[in-house]
């Protein structure tokens, strides 16, 4: 049997009078392909769906929509009803409020996405790929200090890093002023064959 369209949602009709077992009753015709059926359910449920949906997700256009889903939802699966669990107004509900919770949820997930792009963007490409370059050299550079000798690494990083003279370096490391540029002058040969730059 066909699915029947779902009509419109109508959120501001009242609710046919009746008990909660006619509902489940009409649940259980629902899941035997009773249309019929299905209108009055719709008709007992329209208003209440929509009053649940409007509370979570507040855009009414979007409410509705939602609305019309839940209730596709139940001519689809109203065979899973079970009155031994609870009352069909509650399992109707219960659907309504995940399907609520998953509109909001997507919808944040959505803005999220909007904001990085618009992030990624406003950044100029020419500014990415300099910031890129800029970390491979400084992690070609640390890799490549790593190559030399002890006091090789700490005499360059004092005397380039650190802003320090020669006869300062050689102060703070205790050793001749000769060894120490002797030392930053081999580290230097040594850092730049492993960049691979000429000097």
């Amino acid at each position: 049997m066909s699915t029947p369209d779902v009509p419109e949602s109508r959120p501001g009709l009242r609710p046919l009078p009746g008990r909660e077992e006619d509902l489940g009753g009409l649940l259980t015709m629902v899941a035997r392909g009773d249309e019929a059926a299905f209108e009055a359910a719709y008709d007992r449920l329209a208003r209440p769906v929509y009053g649940l949906i409007r509370k979570v997700v507040r855009d009414p256009a979007q409410s509705e929509e939602v609305a019309q889903e839940v209730l596709l939802e139940v001519w689809r699966t109203a065979s899973r009803f079970d009155a031994g669990r609870g009352s069909a107004m509650t399992w109707v509900m219960t659907i309504a409020h995940r399907r609520a919770i998953d509109r909001v949820r997507s919808a944040s997930a959505e803005t999220s996405r909007e904001q990085k792009v618009a992030t990624i963007a406003a950044v100029p490409l020419e500014g990415v790929a300099e910031t890129v370059e800029s970390r491979l050299d400084a992690e070609r550079v640390r890799r490549c200090l790593d190559s030399l000798t002890e006091l090789q690494r700490q005499s360059i990083t004092l005397a380039y890093y650190g802003g320090h003279t020669y006869p300062e370096v050689a102060s703070l490391l205790s050793t001749a002023l000769g060894t120490i540029k002797t030392r930053v002058r081999d580290g230097l040969i040594r850092m730049r064959d492993c960049m691979g730059v000429s000097w």
